[in-house]
């Protein structure tokens, strides 16, 4: 794998912006202290999505956030504990620079939810600072690993969660189970004329690419998963392939491992029909053409895919299925 020669991706989601404080997870008393103390600060976790408010509601503001207290799109509905939190999943998220502590409260999904005041991750995470986009991250991905894995997988007892809802433990056979990451590659694949392929899988609209993407395997290096799923996919040998920025991606737990590699010989395309519906190489200016007439759809600039079809194109790329 080659050295980035410069700058990495400015990547959504990717900002550490809170202290995990990991430490004080093990202490079995945090969460009933953290919900007596009413400066903590609460997110309620409702499915897939989490209250917003617009603006920047007086008390909201994200310490350290570099903003002065500007407005922005939109910022998470904060709250102090309540006492119905005490009978609830209850993740602890961290702690900002003021030391005030996060935590986020699971519940139901909603029934009929309003888009505009519970927004999903995906709806509502570029307009998030990098505090707000980290709580709605790691809140996410956390309640999605409890929801899928509710029982002890060697005896099929059911876990209880521990150490500020890190771990879930088996009170059957003592052992303790942890959040799992699907790691992934995404890679922008560039042939000797610097045209960029963009594919589509089966399941997505006509008219719509990204880049490639596939899971890392058991025993594989990130590089190697490169080179496989471009060979598998496309039926292309590449090679520089690059380091550009990783990207947690919690739909449900995966994280977007990013790379930019070059086709190594011809740009022929064999395609995997159970992978690939249709595979395209781009210039730049055909790119533009058929983005900005609505003739073809970008991914969301949430995320990584998008970040780096822009970086091989130089600026944003704008168009009715690309905003």
């Amino acid at each position: 794998m080659s050295r980035p020669s410069e700058t990495l991706l400015d990547l959504s989601l990717s900002t550490a912006a809170l202290d995990r404080a990991a430490h004080g997870r093990r202490d079995p008393e945090l969460i009933p202290q953290l919900l007596a103390d009413p400066a903590t600060r609460v997110l309620d976790l409702r499915g897939d999505r989490v209250r917003v408010e617009t603006g920047n509601p007086a008390g909201n503001a994200a310490p350290g956030s570099g903003d002065g207290g500007a407005a922005v799109a939109a910022r998470i509905s904060l709250r102090p504990p309540a006492e119905a939190d005490r009978s609830r999943l209850v993740l602890y998220l961290g702690r900002d620079g003021e030391h005030t502590a996060y935590l986020a409260v699971v519940g139901e999904a909603l029934e009929d939810p309003d888009p505009a005041q519970w927004p999903t991750l995906r709806e509502v995470g570029p307009s998030l600072d990098d505090r707000d986009a980290s709580l709605f991250t790691a809140a996410l991905a956390l309640g999605n690993w409890h929801a899928a894995h509710p029982r002890c997988p060697r005896c099929g007892t059911p876990t209880v969660p521990m150490e500020g809802g890190w771990v879930r433990h088996c009170p059957q056979d003592g052992s303790s189970h942890f959040p799992r990451t699907d790691v992934a590659v995404i890679m922008a694949v560039t042939d000797q004329d610097n045209r960029l392929l963009l594919a589509r899988g089966p399941q997505w609209a006509v008219a719509r690419g990204s880049v490639l993407a596939g899971f890392v395997e058991p025993g594989e290096t990130l590089e190697a998963a490169v080179a496989r799923e471009v060979q598998e996919e496309v039926g292309l040998t590449v090679t520089d392939i690059t380091y550009r920025g990783s990207q947690p991606w919690p739909f449900p737990s995966s994280l977007m491992v990013g790379f930019t590699a070059r086709v190594d010989g011809g740009a022929d395309l064999t395609l995997d029909p159970v992978e690939i519906a249709e595979a395209e190489w781009f210039t730049r200016e055909e790119l533009r053409q058929q983005v900005a007439s609505g003739e073809f759809g970008l991914p969301s600039r949430l995320s990584i895919a998008r970040r780096l079809i822009e970086d091989w194109y130089g600026g944003p790329i704008t168009g009715p299925r690309a905003p």
